[in-house]
């Protein structure tokens, strides 16, 4: 049955009468076989949404079915790479097309050309169920790429490989499952982006992601395996923020997705990737890093598949038992491509227009969330190991309004909170997560974590530091009314210790050498260097000594600065600091 466009309207294209194509299939559409695929369809009339630009498309072209649905295929090669929404690899196509890319370009997703030195871990005769591992090679110095069954394959191995060089499509291991069909296994499967893949059991998330943030790792910790949102206006450090995490996060595998971004900020990762060295490995972070640039200049249906796609790439690394980390950037123009897809297909708008209903696809907004958010998690694999993916998405709500449907239909669905704020990106206080607005649902689970391997007072100190910026916070409303003159002399310190954990704790530099980045124990360490001065000037204002001989002592200015003069690797420095808090409180106390 030949299938041929009736109407275009944009990125929408309609097939009138019936069809032998079936929902969510993926279709070559026109002479030029852009990609596309079936998001509605009745006895009348077929709905295809297309992946890249329609200018040029005519009606009456033919539309060709490729009986499966939209898949990215998995396999060696993947890192490193550079990926559109609809995992085509942009610097192979650079090289046969230039730097603009011309409608309907096919290029493998990965290079098929290239030859992996393949060890073989199984032989004749073993019996593989799904997920297992049968050969692996090293995909970059940081990664070994492990090759597993596909999850719909299992049986008994009847020809093996021997070790080598090997393309992703020469054969490894053969093997005939239980109805006698003998299945080929390659370095490479594929697998359809919107249907998760499958693991042994759930977990709960044993472990934090370190991020070496202060403000992320003690206050608002997001669990590996978890998911957080990153809402904020325009300027607020979004883009920066993720950057950070993605640059010194202590997951296997970075995926990050530029969805809808300038193509500048893309430009940017990728030269701050290639350049940045791997604390892990010494060698470059994109050794284990995949970028997926759909930049807001790209077809906008392009950005609905680049977050599926992205997740799928994370699940695959986490099979094979790797922790991986994804970034979303950002989830707000993902979903203004779902609204104008909604309004091409006429569809009943819902809330500032996003997709109301349940009724085609592309669906109801909440619904899509959480489809994704839900692909977070922390699990036992297949094969038994355990891996995750962690998901933060950022979100741009227009005009900093946290109450539009996509900040809060994201906050019912991921745990974790990190609340930008305009006022303090614009006093240059980076990262600009406010203390006050932000939460994480993980803290009771990883406070056994923090107890373990960090430090008994640990959560603690962080208890401790968040209830002194509330009574800060509470206190601050009343210098606003009446100045700080009438505030007794406990209170001024309130605001003044308060100013040294913002300044001098959650403010943190990205340029900075030493400051880009800190351990855990150093943060502890920091924390109870601060608490130690506010608890020796409680006790001197108990007894009557003005909080201004105290500030007089240059103290809490020297804790501001620590986070600079003390290196990472030399927390004696720390120690050193207490001693002079003794020495130089004791002369202030015999006046």
């Amino acid at each position: 049955m030949e299938n041929t466009i009736y109407s275009i309207n944009g990125p929408v294209v309609t097939i009138k009468g019936k069809t032998d194509l079936e929902m969510m299939e993926m279709v070559y559409v026109g002479k030029a076989r852009l990609v596309g695929e079936v998001i509605r369809m009745n006895d009348k009339e077929t709905t295809i949404q297309v992946y890249e630009e329609t200018g040029g498309l005519k009606a009456g072209e033919p539309v060709e079915s490729t009986g499966g649905p939209l898949s990215v295929t998995l396999g060696p090669g993947i890192l490193r790479n550079i990926y559109d929404g609809i995992q085509r690899p942009l610097p192979a196509i650079e090289q046969h097309m230039g730097s603009f890319i011309e409608r309907g370009a096919h290029e493998p997703s990965l290079d098929e050309a290239a030859k992996w030195d393949v060890t073989v871990t199984v032989r004749q005769g073993d019996t593989l169920t799904a997920g297992q591992i049968y050969a692996t090679c090293p995909e970059t110095p940081a990664i070994e790429h492990r090759c597993m069954v596909p999850p719909t394959v299992s049986g008994t191995v009847t020809w093996v490989a021997d070790n080598g060089s090997y393309t992703v499509n020469e054969p490894i291991v053969k093997l005939t499952d239980a109805k006698g069909k003998e299945h080929t296994l390659t370095l490479c499967q594929k697998w359809p982006i919107r249907t998760p893949r499958p693991s042994a059991e759930r977990m709960t998330s044993p472990r934090p992601l370190i991020t070496g943030q202060r403000v992320i790792d003690t206050m608002f910790p997001l669990a590996k395996g978890g998911a957080a949102a990153i809402p904020g206006g325009f300027g607020t450090g979004k883009t920066m923020t993720q950057h950070q995490i993605a640059k010194w996060c202590d997951a296997d595998i970075i995926i990050y997705v530029g969805c809808g971004e300038r193509g500048n900020e893309m430009t940017q990762a990728l030269q701050e990737f290639s350049e940045l060295v791997d604390p892990r490995t010494g060698k470059s972070l994109m050794d284990r890093t995949v970028l997926i640039a759909n930049t807001s200049n790209m077809p906008v249906a392009a950005r609905e598949a680049s977050i599926y796609t992205g997740i799928t790439l994370a699940e695959y690394y986490r099979d094979m038992g790797y922790h991986a980390a994804m970034m979303a950037d950002s989830t707000s123009r993902w979903a203004e491509a779902l609204r104008e897809i909604s309004g091409r297909l006429e569809e009943m708008p819902g809330e500032e227009g996003y997709p109301a209903y349940l009724g085609s696809y592309p669906a109801y907004l909440p619904s899509r969330l959480a489809e994704f958010y839900e692909r977070a998690g922390y699990v036992r694999t297949l094969n038994g190991a355990e891996g995750s993916v962690s998901v933060i998405g950022a979100v741009s709500p227009q005009g900093n309004d946290f109450s539009e449907p996509v900040t809060q239909n994201t906050k019912r669905f991921t745990r974790c909170f990190w609340a930008l704020d305009k006022s303090l990106a614009y006093a240059r206080h980076y990262p600009a997560i406010n203390w006050n607005d932000s939460y994480s649902e993980y803290l009771g689970d990883l406070g056994g974590w923090y107890y373990d391997n960090v430090g008994h007072d640990f959560m603690s100190c962080r208890e401790r530091i968040a209830n002194l910026l509330l009574q800060e916070n509470n206190l601050m409303q009343i210098v606003k009314l009446i100045g700080s003159d009438v505030l007794p002399d406990d209170q001024k310190l309130t605001i003044e210790i308060a100013r040294v954990i913002r300044v001098g704790f959650l403010q943190q530099n990205a340029f900075h050498a030493v400051d880009t980045y800190v351990p855990l124990e150093k943060q502890l360490k920091m924390m109870e260097t601060i608490l130690y001065l506010y608890d020796k000037c409680a006790a001197l204002v108990a007894k009557q000594v003005p909080v201004s001989r105290l500030l007089a002592t240059g103290l809490f200015d020297e804790l501001v600065q620590m986070k600079y003069t003390v290196p990472n690797d030399d927390l004696s420095k720390l120690d050193e600091l207490q001693k002079a808090i003794d020495t130089k409180l004791a002369a202030v106390a015999q006046g």
